[in-house]
């Protein structure tokens, strides 16, 4: 198997997250990955993929995955359903983060209780 085809996965994650200037080349047995994604948790959840596969330090791929957007963590679009609550535990592991979401996007957000589908918000930095 081909670290290529090893490493098929990391590859799809990254096309249906739409890495920007994608480069994928192979040599020496090691996968070589350059790209942009848009946040840092799309950077982050890359990389989760990769250790999934290759283990904590893989040896056989170089990712080099730059961020375009540093300002935030993220930018979530609410679906029906969701709670600030579930976000926070989505990007942050932990519910009572949900005032930190919730303080980054006072502009739009009136009641920590009431957010709309379709709604964009502001997933900050920690």
């Amino acid at each position: 198997m081909t670290a290529k085809e090893k490493y098929q996965p990391v590859l799809d994650l990254g096309e249906s997250l739409q890495i920007k200037n994608g480069e994928v080349r192979e040599g020496d047995g090691i996968l070589k990955v350059k790209g942009q994604a848009k946040t840092q948790y799309e950077k982050n959840i890359l990389w989760d993929k990769i250790k999934e596969i290759g283990g904590e330090n893989p040896a056989d791929i170089k990712a080099n995955i730059t961020v375009a957007d540093t300002s935030v963590f993220h930018r979530h679009v609410v679906k029906s359903g969701e709670t600030l609550g579930k976000i926070a535990v989505q990007y942050y592991g932990k519910a009572s983060k949900y005032q930190d979401i919730f303080k980054s996007n006072s502009d739009i957000l009136k009641n920590p209780d009431l957010i709309h589908p379709g709604q964009e918000l502001i997933i900050p930095n920690l």
